[in-house]
């Protein structure tokens, strides 16, 4: 009996040990990047962005707001669920148009009975109002790649002006995919009560911090849509 227990016990040694050899040189193999990834590098020239329609890439972007609480701290929110598309010419920013629309239901602040807050009839009224939108309207340039953005936000059903300070991260084809991909950064500000959401307030602040990444990608010719 001994020796059959030494036997199974060597059995399960030798199979792990052969699961982790196998995990090792799996991760050894991802770890061995290919040359166009590790050389990768990117263009902040305007000029060098194929002109076309770009969609946001669905794994690789973040949009935050965060609020004054209780002038403790800027209490933050994200959005789980977006999409955006980018329409890009020749003149660059000045003339790329971008619509994007937020799920408002997909906001998460970290803490549920919170999120339910929020999201209630008191705040935003997702089961009313699902969508939170952002339509560009004008961009104002203040340097090579960068500017203000300015755009209709409408949330609740109310639709305001807000403008956002944008920078071009840069562009290139992406090293995996091989897309032409092209990556931003936007921070700007609104006060909610211009949309009419006050509860809470001065508890929570009026104003609402915005900081958002992305990343757009365009189909490579010959692929479809």
């Amino acid at each position: 009996m001994k020796d059959r227990t030494s036997v199974s016990l060597a059995r399960v040694v030798r199979g792990s040990r052969r699961a982790f050899c196998v995990a090792l040189c799996a991760a050894s193999l991802a770890a061995c990047t290919p040359l166009r990834v590790v050389t990768h590098s990117v263009s902040r020239t305007e000029a060098d962005v194929p002109p076309g329609r770009y969609a946001m890439d669905a794994h690789h972007w973040s949009v935050v707001f965060d609020v004054d609480h209780f002038h403790y701290s800027r209490f933050v929110m994200r959005f789980d669920r977006a999409q955006a598309t980018l329409d890009w010419t020749a003149g660059g920013l000045e003339t790329a148009t971008l619509d994007a629309v937020i799920d408002a239901t997909s906001l998460d602040t970290n803490v549920s009975a919170l999120d339910a807050m929020v999201k209630g009839p008191q705040m935003l009224d997702v089961q009313r109002y699902p969508e939170i939108r952002f339509t560009s309207t004008h961009f104002t340039r203040t340097g090579e790649g960068r500017g203000t953005l300015t755009g209709n936000l409408t949330i609740r059903g109310v639709t305001q002006p807000v403008t956002l300070d944008v920078t071009l991260n840069g562009y290139a084809p992406n090293p995996l995919t091989k897309q032409p991909t092209l990556g931003f950064a936007a921070t700007g500000h609104f006060n909610r009560s211009a949309f009419g959401l006050t509860s809470w307030y001065p508890a929570v602040g009026d104003e609402i911090g915005v900081r958002i990444e992305a990343e757009f990608a365009q189909p490579v010719p010959g692929q479809p849509q």
